[in-house]
């Protein structure tokens, strides 16, 4: 669909607009990207200095992992949208008859399982990129530790949106314990790294004031 290839303005303006896609799982996904991103700039005004010589193939190391998951939360901008088209469809279908509804329970079994999918893997992603972003914070150059420090906060808010719309498809999921999974999945990332996150910005802030 371009989304992730879309101008910052178009993006905006659709996000903004009353169409179906993108919404809040691809702004997700894109806060993520760019949280991300964040944390390998600092990766990347880390190498090449004598000061930092002594970390300079873990910056790398980092920076790599850091270019995977900028392409993967892209990726998922796209995906995002890709998966909310069938659900919105579904929801949709008639329920008149005992035939159709049946036929739509089916269908809404499927399309929730695939919607679901999607922002339990930018949560994933999330929780990746939180890991390299504490590294980063802590050893990577001085001159750009604010940055490591928005990075987590971008990353943590691209967290807790993305829970959201797992939670918003479980909660209308008829295999309740399939969705109950899902759900203690989410709010173990949840716990654990949005706790992480808090922990890299209290860190750097304090070295800020």
């Amino acid at each position: 669909m371009g989304f992730s290839t879309s101008t910052c303005t178009e993006f905006v303006e659709v996000l903004a607009s009353k169409a179906p896609v993108p919404g809040g799982g691809g702004a997700s996904a894109l806060v993520g990207a760019v949280g991300t991103a964040l944390g390998n700039m600092v990766g990347s005004l880390t190498v090449g200095k004598k000061k930092y010589a002594d970390v300079e193939e873990e910056m790398w190391e980092l920076k790599g992992k850091c270019d995977q998951l900028q392409k993967d939360f892209l990726r998922l901008i796209e995906r995002d949208a890709e998966v909310f088209e069938p659900l919105s469809k579904a929801y949709g279908m008639p329920k008149e008859t005992e035939e159709e509804k049946a036929e739509k329970a089916r269908v809404m079994a499927i399309v929730l399982k695939d919607a679901c999918s999607v922002p339990m893997e930018i949560m994933e992603k999330c929780c990746e990129a939180l890991d390299l972003i504490k590294e980063f914070a802590a050893k990577g150059s001085k001159l750009a530790i604010s940055d490591a420090g928005v990075a987590a906060t971008f990353c943590k808010a691209a967290l807790k949106g993305a829970s959201l719309n797992v939670y918003i498809n479980t909660k209308s999921m008829a295999d309740r314990e399939y969705a109950e999974e899902l759900n203690a999945k989410a709010d173990a990332m949840l716990e654990k790294y949005c706790k992480l996150a808090d922990e890299t910005f209290d860190s750097v802030l304090a070295r800020l004031k």
